[in-house]
């Protein structure tokens, strides 16, 4: 994409060091929202440059950020509490500030990171506020960014969230960079068609082309990850109720919350029996104790067997990251294949 000047994978998607190692390979940079996963990308990339990376956190300890400063990171303020009273920490400082554009975009409504339902960004109506909170305490605003969610497929969102933040920065003379965030749709059902990035990067070719500076980035996390990964599940039991058909496997929202937390749909095919017909109705269930427990509802399937295996498509983002040791069954274990 050639309007975008760089483009910052989103740690928490997936944080596994041949990920990270891979992706940094190809000249990414990464956005961090924890101490933890700045840590993991200097570990597992050793002498990556500082201003690869910056700290986007949300509500974290005032101990993080003075971490991250410390560090030569630039860091992202989400709020206007963190000027007002940590003042003397961003004196003399270059840092970027998360806007909230007013209006979340999404699959989910917890996916959604805009809007007065949304604990993220400083809003628009802020803006005078942030500017005196910023003067008063000698920093430089170089950064504004934007989030508005995660699922999205319309290229006309990032465009509007350029927009949106090129009149915010009329106020911020240091301005020279504008973080137009990710959410870059996957293409999860068969019937989806993926969102088309030539596209995209016209939209946004155009609008700089209008605007040349500030230069633009963009987060594309999940996105860049979802689709090389899998869970492999097997079979335990099979159950009848009523007209309801449960096929269980060994494990579920343990290894992979995103059904369970989002409603997302996710690809399940039978690996053991790919070549037989999809002949019964079958909902995916795991071995937690909750009733949200589900990996898919109502999928057409082969008649399977206990000891089958089954594999739940696009999990190499949002998977092994969100695992748990919940009813201390421990998650699927990660593991990579090198080509």
């Amino acid at each position: 994409m050639r309007s975008v000047a760089r483009v910052l994978y989103a740690m928490k998607a997936n944080p596994h060091p041949a990920i990270l190692q891979a992706i940094a390979a190809q000249g990414l940079s990464f956005e961090c929202v924890s101490r933890g996963e700045v840590e993991r990308v200097l570990q597992s990339v050793p002498g990556i440059a500082r201003e690869r990376l910056l700290f986007t956190p949300n509500f974290a300890p005032r101990a993080e950020y003075q971490w991250a400063l410390e560090q030569g990171i630039r860091v992202t303020v989400d709020n206007l509490y963190a000027l007002r009273n940590w003042s003397g920490m961003f004196r003399g400082r270059e840092i970027f500030v998360r806007i909230d554009t007013g209006r979340g975009r999404g699959h989910h409504q917890k996916v959604r990171t805009a809007g007065a339902q949304s604990k993220f960004g400083v809003p628009l109506i802020e803006l005078a506020e942030l500017r005196q909170e910023a003067d008063h305490c000698e920093a430089t605003i170089v950064g504004l960014h934007a989030h508005a969610g995660s699922g999205n497929f319309a290229v006309a969102g990032w465009v509007e969230t350029a927009r949106i933040l090129t009149g915010a920065a009329a106020q911020f003379p240091g301005v020279v960079v504008l973080n137009i965030g990710g959410g870059l749709g996957v293409p999860d059902r068969p019937d989806r068609r993926a969102i088309d990035l030539e596209k995209l990067d016209a939209a946004l070719g155009r609008f700089r082309a209008a605007r040349p500076a500030p230069e633009l980035w963009l987060e594309p996390g999940r996105y860049l990850v979802a689709a090389a990964g899998v869970l492999l599940a097997r079979v335990t039991q099979l159950k009848g109720k009523g007209d309801a058909q449960y096929l269980g496997v060994a494990t579920g929202m343990n290894s992979l919350l995103r059904p369970a937390l989002y409603g997302s749909y996710h690809v399940i095919v039978n690996l053991t029996r790919l070549d037989e017909p999809s002949v019964m109705h079958y909902t995916v269930v795991g071995p937690i104790c909750e009733s949200g427990d589900v990996l898919g509802h109502d999928r057409q399937l082969p008649r399977s067997s206990e000891g089958d295996i089954l594999l739940i498509a696009d999990a190499g983002a949002y998977g092994h990251a969100m695992g748990s040791d919940y009813n201390l069954r421990p998650p699927a274990e990660e593991l990579t294949i090198e080509s």
